[in-house]
């Protein structure tokens, strides 16, 4: 009986801890966007982060995500590949190329899409943003910029996002 009761208490503990594990992982950064508001010139609507997250992660839209980019009159394809393409180097080299003289340009470059709503670019708030995002994986993607901004919620500037995403691979091409 105590051998059975023993088991029982640690295999309660053990699927305690496994939950608590999964919990604290599965949680996200308290202080990183949650919404977009997609801008297109004069169209404006609202997305979750998780939604376009999703959305780059397998290619499938959401209703709301499709009807967005077709009102848009945008390319499904070029917008996913605009929001995962980055510049990939050692994370210590892209933090020193952000403390650098052109991290101010990478991060005007990256602000010009990603900012906070109806406000002028927080280029530390970015900054901020984009540190975590080469934490995490290794890269600098305005997806990254946008899931780790430090405010509830963030624009993307969806007419300057191909823009902004050709001039950040010929940056990329030239380190």
């Amino acid at each position: 009986m105590q051998i059975s009761q023993l088991f029982t208490k640690l295999l309660t503990q053990t699927v305690a801890l496994g939950v608590g594990a999964v919990v604290l992982l599965s949680t996200t950064n308290a202080n990183a966007a949650e919404q977009v508001i997609l801008k297109y010139g004069t169209f404006q609507g609202q997305i979750s982060v998780e939604e376009l997250s999703q959305f780059t992660e397998t290619g499938k839209t959401t209703p709301t995500l499709r009807a967005y980019l077709q009102a848009a009159q945008q390319d499904p394809a070029l917008a996913r590949k605009a929001l995962t393409a980055g510049i990939k180097a050692d994370p210590a080299f892209l933090n020193n190329l952000l403390s650098s003289w052109a991290g101010p340009v990478l991060v005007n470059q990256i602000g010009q899409v990603v900012h906070p709503p109806a406000g002028q670019l927080d280029q530390q708030a970015l900054r901020t943003a984009l540190s975590a995002s080469i934490k995490q994986n290794g890269e600098v993607t305005l997806l990254g910029a946008i899931q780790n901004y430090p405010n509830n919620s963030v624009e993307l500037e969806g007419d300057r996002l191909i823009g902004v995403y050709e001039r950040l691979t010929n940056l990329a091409e030239l380190l």
